[in-house]
């Protein structure tokens, strides 16, 4: 069913109903046989060039889904809807409908919401949504941002069993869809299934347009359109004015410049003048309506001449809805553009510009901005920013203010320092610091003795400069620029003071980063939500280091909370406090829910640049791939880590990548491999600059950690010991208790693994005890099977292989952990003693050798059923009987024998 809208709102109206079809569109029965036979497709990917016919066919899929009893939310999609913000506040609108019968008014006026919150409700509502359901989103192909791509393939991977998602594009989406493909889970629909076979087009032409074509025109015209729809519909209508079609049929040909010349000839040059001048003038807009185009034409009789347009079939696409609204056909629309431009130079500005005064007039800015900018209007475009953009910047609109500000000339902001400074942030918000950095200079207004009221810039200048690691400087100038920025500047004041107490935490001044955030929330009330978040995401980090995990966990969450008080705040705000959040869940062993939002905040963060977000970001997904036996997967993401930082020159997370690489092959037994990516981490220069900073990525995986756990792992206590030792030392007296915990840990392994048991039970106890009371999981987990050792064998030698019963708590904390590491958690080497000596009484089969090599790898069953083209069945049949021949009795036990006997490396 279409969705009513109030009138007055055929831009939403035009967005949330599919347009209207004509009666002479064809049954596309092959396409409709195609979708019936795959019900497992989560998504039909509907792809092929213009005038293909891809929403014709979508329209007549949900027509069908429909009759069958599917439920179904219908999305058009524009370029503005690469802002998450209107993006989502569309899609909450159409879902609403779809699962609870709200009119669109109702879900507008549910408060603002995050990306976070509203895709969670959404994902929420569907899953609790019964009935079969498909979400279609059409004209995907303006959906360029990371974000929008993100937030959509969230959605697609979270659809319940009943729920199925179309797309139809022009071009093929970035959604990562290798996974679903593997799976058999994506239908593609492309140009040869869009093309007209020779009996659609005999239907299309001779049923439905009534054109007597006999059978030799009939496969002429198909064979030189090769069954383009729009090539067909516009010969159609040429034919339809003809007595006589052979010499038409005969010099026509389907390509985009014989159509080009087909429209120019036989459309526009055929039109009355007052109706071909209302042509050419309204072609530059996205949608008509009668005031709209009179305000365009100086007429005022549009609204009669709208619906002549319509009654003569002239490529005028009617918007369902309660008032009288259309669009061009998309190629219509680009040929009146082209012959506006070479008719009439210049007066597509002037329209433009008088499009733009008349939403202005209406109260809606964007359009009002947007047809400013295109009509080159430099004064017009300002003077609407100067009253909007504060408003867009709040509102989260990053992607949008951009785009503006980028086509304007910059001395054309040169009088509004204001707008200078929102450009600043925006501009830091969508590319990073550097680039804003740069444009302060550029405007001189960066430093006290800058022109013009540049309060925002003095208070800008410090956050950007900590963003690029640079914290010396940042803090040689934040207190001039404190005293320079006025108190009753609220948010600029408010905004420096937090940014000062992040660097003083990161240099380890603590009680003066204190100091200042407590000032700070002396004014949260006044200076708004993203001061609120900052507060408590920088004393969250500071009690994370500290040591202090669970409290550090609910600043993060108080934090998420609070920079989503307003609207779709900044995409920084959102990346900075999301990242720290998710982070704190994986800490918990919440890992669905940890991997959920850092599929949505990563990419603000690597949008915001926030070096330390985007190394957490990329490790925490690894880890948790990596957990599920998604090796490749692992692997791939901190590639992206390292590539990242090369194309950005940020040698911090090429560094990071590097390291968590190594430690992936300490766990996977490769200590060659970990050995050569050590060296590639030790960056001299980089790793002396940060010796002295508290920076979130590196407290604890930093580069002699890395190397102490390899020597661990690769069985050299004897060096290894003092060395942690000394590094315990030095992280307990800076305070660093999370890294001292970390290093105690690798401590009572070594101590473990070296024979010392006794002492490796205390240390590991009191470690424990510690862990335990912060609530910390994976900070134990993730030192892989060695800490599985040490735990089964102090659970064993305290308990009698019972959990503890003087402290329920403590004991149900073990649990955990032994169920985190599982039950193939028993080492080799020395401390695997009791498992079995065999030797092979049968030989391994080449299938079971590289089911053996994939699961030393750490692959999962699945995966290693996807690597081997075999079910995960089969995988299962070669583990019984791997099992069998070498006496094992568990995955990794099996690994360890097979390596004992050198059947594996």
């Amino acid at each position: 069913m279409g969705l009513r809208m109030p009138a007055g709102q055929a831009l939403w109206q035009a967005k949330l109903n599919p347009p209207s079809v004509s009666a002479s569109q064809v049954e596309r029965a092959a396409i409709h046989a195609r979708v019936g036979g795959a019900p497992a497709a989560r998504l039909v990917l509907v792809r092929g060039p213009a005038g293909f016919g891809k929403t014709t066919a979508m329209i007549q899929m949900r027509r069908k889904m429909e009759d069958k009893g599917v439920a179904t939310a219908w999305l058009t999609l524009d370029q503005a809807d690469n802002d998450a913000s209107r993006f989502l506040s569309c899609l909450d609108t159409a879902v609403a409908h779809l699962v609870a019968g709200e009119p669109p008014g109702a879900a507008a006026a549910r408060p603002p919401a995050s990306p976070r919150d509203v895709v969670l409700r959404l994902a929420d509502a569907l899953a609790d949504f019964e009935s079969p359901f498909a979400l279609f989103f059409d004209d995907f192909e303006h959906v360029l941002d990371r974000v929008v791509l993100g937030l959509v393939r969230e959605i697609l991977l979270q659809l319940p069993r009943n729920g199925h998602m179309v797309i139809g594009s022009r071009t093929l989406p970035a959604l990562g869809l290798g996974q679903l493909r593997a799976r058999g889970q994506v239908l593609d629909i492309d140009a040869s299934h869009l093309r007209f076979s020779l009996p659609e087009t005999g239907e299309f032409l001779q049923q439905r347009r009534h054109l007597p074509l006999q059978p030799e025109q009939l496969s002429t015209l198909h064979q030189k359109t090769e069954g383009w729809v729009a090539a067909l519909w516009l010969a159609s209508v040429a034919l339809e004015r003809r007595s006589s079609y052979g010499d038409f049929i005969g010099h026509f040909s389907g390509s985009n410049q014989a159509v080009t010349q087909y429209l120019a000839d036989d459309v526009l040059a055929q039109q009355p003048p007052a109706l071909r001048d209302f042509l050419l003038r309204t072609s530059i807009l996205r949608y008509l309506d009668a005031p709209l185009c009179d305000a365009l034409t100086g007429r005022t009789d549009s609204a009669a001449l709208l619906r002549e347009l319509d009654s003569a079939n002239l490529f005028l696409t009617p918007i369902d809805g309660e008032q009288a609204a259309y669009r061009y056909h998309g190629l219509f629309a680009d040929f009146l553009q082209g012959q506006l431009a070479s008719e009439r130079p210049g007066q597509a500005a002037q329209l433009h510009l008088a499009a733009s005064r008349w939403f202005a007039s209406q109260g809606r800015p964007v359009p009002a901005i947007d047809h400013a900018v295109a009509a080159g209007d430099a004064a017009q475009a300002v003077c609407l920013l100067a009253r909007h953009a504060q408003a867009l910047l709040a509102q989260g609109r990053i992607r949008l203010l951009t785009r503006w500000f980028d086509a304007l000339p910059e001395a054309a902001l040169h009088p509004h320092p204001d707008l200078q400074a929102v450009r600043a942030w925006a501009l830091c918000m969508m590319r990073g610091p550097g680039e804003a950095l740069a444009l302060l200079e550029r405007y001189a207004c960066g430093r006290p003795d800058g022109p013009g009221p540049a309060v925002s810039f003095v208070a800008l200048r410090p956050v950007l400069l900590a963003m690029m690691d640079d914290y010396e400087q940042a803090s040689a100038i934040g207190g001039d620029a404190l005293a320079a920025v006025p108190a009753g500047d609220t948010f600029a004041h408010t905004v420096l003071t937090n940014a000062m107490a992040d660097v003083y935490s990161v240099l380890g001044q603590y009680q003066q980063a204190r100091k200042l955030l407590g000032a700070a929330r002396l004014r949260q009330g006044e200076s708004g939500a993203f001061n609120a978040m900052y507060s408590e995401a920088v004393e969250g980090i500071i009690d994370l280091h500290e040591g202090r995990i669970r409290q550090a966990g609910a600043r993060f969450r108080m934090a998420l909370r609070a920079s989503h008080q307003g609207s779709y705040s900044q995409a920084h705000g959102n990346a900075w406090a999301g990242v720290l959040h998710a982070n704190a869940l994986y800490e918990a062993d919440d890992c669905a829910q940890a991997e959920h939002l850092l599929n949505i905040y990563l990419p603000l963060a690597i949008s915001a640049g926030i070096q330390d977000h985007m190394i957490s970001a990329h490790v925490t997904l690894s880890r948790i791939a990596f957990q599920r036996g998604d090796v490749d997967l692992a692997f791939q993401t901190l590639t992206e880590l390292e590539y990242l930082g090369h194309c950005r020159s940020l040698p911090r997370l090429v560094a990071g990548a590097r390291l968590e690489r190594a430690r992936v092959y300490v766990l996977q037994g490769h200590f060659d491999a970990a050995g050569a990516e050590l060296e590639r981490a030790d960056d001299r220069a980089l790793w002396l600059r940060l010796k002295g900073l508290r920076l979130l990525a590196h407290d604890i995986e930093y580069l002699e950690l890395g190397r102490l756990r390899w020597e661990v792992a690769a069985g050299r206590y004897a060096a290894a010991l003092p060395l942690l030792e000394r590094e315990i030392a030095a992280a307990q007296d800076g305070a660093r208790h999370r890294r001292a915990l970390a290093l105690s840990l690798l401590r009572a392994v070594a101590l473990f693994r070296n024979g010392d048991q006794r002492a490796a039970h205390a240390a590991f106890g009191t470690l424990l005890r510690a862990t335990c009371n912060e609530g910390a999981v994976h900070l134990i987990l993730d030192e892989g099977p060695q800490a599985g050792a040490l735990l089964r064998s102090y659970v064993a030698a305290q308990c009698q292989g019972r959990p503890e019963q003087g402290d329920p708590l403590f004991a149900e904390y073990l649990q955990r952990l032994l169920q985190g590491f599982g039950p193939a958690a028993e080492p080799d080497g020395a401390e695997g003693a009791g498992a079995p000596a065999v030797k092979l009484a049968e030989p391994l089969t080449r299938q079971e050798l590289r089911v053996l090599a994939l699961l030393a790898e750490g692959y999962s069953n699945i995966a290693i059923g996807e690597k081997m083209f075999v079910s995960a069945n089969t995988v299962r049949t070669h583990l019984r009987g791997i099992n069998a021949k070498l006496g094992a009795t568990s995955r990794t036990q099996a690994v360890a024998v097979a390596r004992r006997l050198g059947v594996i490396g």
